[in-house]
Formats: structure tokens, C-alpha cells, sequence
């Protein structure tokens, strides 16, 4: 799928205060459901799901990826911004559990939530950035 296909925007659960990923989808039509779905017709978990995200070297951006856990396959990949990003991981570590959610919306409206723990950032080379990452404690990686 393409990344002009999502948008992301970042924030807070008017509710709980959660920091939030939330990343909307345009394309076309049960595509990103597809990619949300196992071999056995139900939709992934929280615990299925890997969020990273890597910076770009000649740009000031980088690309927010979700995958699937259990295959390695890339669900999606959208645009965003390193200073965004470390806010969000700088407010999710504050969080009173450490945690965040990912809400996914399809073209048809639909979303899927994801409680997160991890959140992992890794510069243009593919070097692991701990001081930026957001990694639970006792996770030895």
C-alpha cells in the first residue's frame, strides 16, 4: 500500500489522556483490513503488532511502520515527523502506565485500537536510538 494512502495525527485520548497514533486510511476499499487479518479470519492483536519508527538521512522526516509480528510483513507505513514522534514517546513515557494506543480507521470507517508498550526508533542507518525509543522496563533487547 502506498503511504499517501494514510495520514497520521498525533495526540491525546480526550478521555484517558492515552498519547495516540491515530492513522487514517483512503485507499481502496477492505485493503488495509486484509493486512489486519491472520490466516484464520481474525483480526491481529495488540501483541501482533510492531510499531518502529525510522528516520530518513535527506529529509527531515522518516516513516512510522506497523507490522505483523508473526510474519514480519509490513501492515503499513506512513510519513511523520522525528520531532512529533520523540514528543510522543517523551509523553507516553509519562503516561501514568507507559503505554500508548495506535487507532487504525479504514476508508469504510472502521477502526481497530492497539494498547502499545514499545515504540522503537532507529536512525537512517538502522541503528537502534534507546534514548528515543519507547521500551518498557525489564525489556532487554
Amino acid at each position: 500500500m502506498r503511504r499517501d494512502y494514510f495520514t497520521l495525527d498525533i495526540r491525546e485520548d480526550p478521555d484517558d489522556g492515552t498519547p495516540t497514533l491515530s492513522i487514517d486510511y483512503d485507499g481502496p476499499s477492505g485493503v488495509l483490513r486484509e493486512r489486519l487479518t491472520t490466516a484464520t479470519g481474525e483480526t491481529l492483536d495488540g501483541g501482533e503488532v510492531d510499531v518502529t519508527f525510522r528516520r530518513q538521512a535527506d529529509t527531515d522526516g522518516g516513516v512510522l511502520s506497523l507490522t505483523n509480528r508473526m510474519t514480519g510483513e509490513f501492515v503499513l507505513e506512513v510519513m511523520a515527523d522525528p520531532g512529533e514522534i520523540d514528543g510522543f514517546v517523551a509523553a507516553a513515557e509519562s503516561h501514568d502506565d507507559g503505554e500508548y494506543r495506535v487507532v487504525l480507521t479504514d476508508s469504510d470507517g472502521e477502526s481497530v485500537a492497539y494498547e502499545k508498550g514499545t515504540l522503537l526508533v532507529y536512525d537512517h542507518d538502522g541503528s537502534l536510538l534507546r534514548q528515543r525509543s519507547l521500551i518498557p522496563g525489564g525489556v532487554e533487547l
